[in-house]
């Protein structure tokens, strides 16, 4: 029976440099010569040679230290996405995460880094502008249901355009009626939304008033027509069975004879 498989090597520039490095150290270490001697004969830094010559391996120097990895765990995939944008500076991710809460060091986020350093860098790409259907979609969705790299981008926009926060706002509040079946709370949301400097949401409430009753209603009690829409539904599915060449009696059979 074959052992496990390890984990995959790391490759790369630097992965290639460490292994020739620990390669020569641990050559003329193992022949007794002291680490002042090597760093002078290699031309090397006498604490990097110190660091190959105590090694058990070289993939024990490539791999990131597991603490640090699982300290950064919750912002993996933030890390990841801003990499991918072409962000590489250490200090500028330490400083973005700090501000999200990251209570570690930066020199944590240097060697959760490393691995990344080691494959070919992301080539710097200008962040694509997102569509107006992609934003109505982010801005009427449930906040759970979107993804981090969606919620960043919701907050570069709305920070950048005052107008769109506060229709935020009250598209938070409609939905939390909605939710909750808040009904009684439709008047105040409704001058609110006429106060406002969008003319749209003011046209929107406004139209709202010429049946607030019903409105009311359907924020208000649990009952829908839902039922109703789909018998709807099926009445126009057996009309178009048809093609038209159907009369009332014949349809009338059919939409009662038809389970």
């Amino acid at each position: 029976m074959e052992p496990p498989a390890g984990p995959p090597a790391i490759e790369g520039k630097r992965a290639a440099n460490a292994r020739r490095h620990f390669a020569a150290v641990r050559e003329i270490y193992d022949k007794g010569v002291a680490i002042e001697v090597i760093s002078k004969s290699l031309r090397m830094d006498r604490k990097a040679v110190r660091k190959y010559a105590h090694a058990r391996s070289v993939e024990d120097l490539l791999a990131p230290p597991r603490p640090s990895r699982r300290m950064l765990q919750p912002w993996a995939e933030y890390l990841n996405m801003r990499w991918q944008e072409g962000c590489t500076d250490s200090g500028r991710l330490f400083r973005e995460i700090q501000q999200r809460g990251y209570r570690g060091s930066n020199r944590s986020v240097r060697r959760w880094l490393e691995p990344l350093r080691s494959t070919e860098a992301p080539t710097p790409k200008r962040s694509e502008t997102p569509t107006v259907r992609q934003v109505v979609g982010w801005l009427t969705r449930h906040p759970g249901n979107l993804t981090s790299s969606q919620r960043l981008r919701l907050k570069r926009i709305l920070n950048r355009c005052p107008e769109l926060a506060d229709l935020r706002r009250h598209i938070e509040g409609f939905a939390t009626m909605m939710t909750n079946l808040q009904g009684r709370l439709l008047p105040r949301w409704m001058e609110a939304a006429q106060a406002s400097e969008l003319p749209p949401l003011r046209n929107f409430a406004s139209n709202l008033s010429k049946d607030l009753d019903a409105v009311t209603a359907g924020l208000t009690l649990p009952y829908s027509s839902g039922m109703v829409e789909g018998h709807v539904n099926r009445v126009k599915f057996l009309k178009r069975q048809g093609y038209g060449r159907a009369n009332f009696d014949l349809l009338r059979r059919r939409i009662l004879l038809t389970p």
